[in-house]
């Protein structure tokens, strides 16, 4: 990972908080706007995320660069930062390169992938989550510490700051405000947003203690001042995810592979494979 002298402590604390952190933010600026996803933290000699063949409409969104986020602490001591930098991004609809010690990161921190990676006979049977696409942190331009979301109503705000991608944490009174209707915004860490009417995402997640019920809400719009202008809403918090019943879960894995197997097959036909 390139990185200057000076931000050498920085970016050990971004190692220590990707390392520990079973939870993060992607979030990267697109033709259309700003866009973020949850993520699984993985690490091999550099933060990475190993994103399923499901997401393949946001991969193929993915720029040179993009923002590495932890914003929900593992403990009371858990850092919450922000890094942004240059990417790189290799498909892998084999799982040949996921395989390896990335696989064995995620299923110890991602409940769903030790169900259905967490041995050599699982990973045969749902090669389609063994697919994915992986997304490494190559230089660091920045590290800085966010305020943690410790609640279900905050969320990131991303959106474009000096031509490059920019994510605080912010909260809200009331996210019921749907298209047509304004939201005040507040910064966790007590700042001014000063918004220049620029487009903006809003994006929280919230999972079940099993993960298998991880969602996300967002609210899009423009930003001026303190006030996100809503354009496009979905979804909204819950403070207390309740996990899958029996059948909600059969159907959730069905969707999940499903999704996965649509973007395998459509990799493998741009490999002419």
């Amino acid at each position: 990972m390139r990185c200057t002298s000076q931000k050498r402590t920085n970016v050990n604390d971004l190692a220590t908080a990707w390392r520990g952190s079973s939870a993060g933010e992607l979030c990267w600026l697109t033709a259309d706007g700003p866009a973020a996803v949850p993520v699984v933290p993985l690490f091999v000699d550099q933060p990475c995320v190993a994103l399923p063949l499901a997401h393949l409409p946001e991969i193929d969104s993915l720029p040179d660069r993009a923002a590495f986020c932890v914003s929900a602490p593992t403990g009371p001591e858990g850092p919450t930062l922000v890094a942004t930098g240059t990417i790189s991004v290799s498909l892998d609809p084999r799982g040949t390169e996921f395989g390896g010690d990335l696989v064995e990161q995620e299923v110890l921190k991602h409940p769903p992938s030790r169900l259905r990676v967490g041995s050599l006979m699982a990973r045969k049977e749902n090669w389609w989550w063994m697919a994915r696409a992986l997304v490494r942190l190559t230089g660091v331009d920045g590290v800085r510490g966010l305020p943690a979301r410790t609640r279900a109503e905050d969320a990131v705000l991303v959106r474009e700051r000096d031509s490059d991608v920019r994510v605080d944490v912010v909260t809200a009174r009331d996210w019921t405000a749907g298209p047509g209707r304004d939201v005040e915004l507040w910064p966790r860490d007590g700042g001014d947003l000063a918004g220049r009417d620029e487009r903006a995402l809003v994006m929280g997640h919230h999972a079940s203690p099993d993960f298998e019920r991880w969602e996300r809400w967002t609210r899009t719009g423009t930003l001026v001042g303190q006030t996100l202008r809503v354009t496009g809403a979905d979804g909204g918090p819950d403070p207390d995810p309740r996990p899958y019943r029996l059948l909600e879960r059969l159907r959730n894995h069905r969707e999940v592979e499903r999704a996965c197997r649509a973007g395998v097959a459509a990799v493998e036909r741009r490999l002419g494979r």
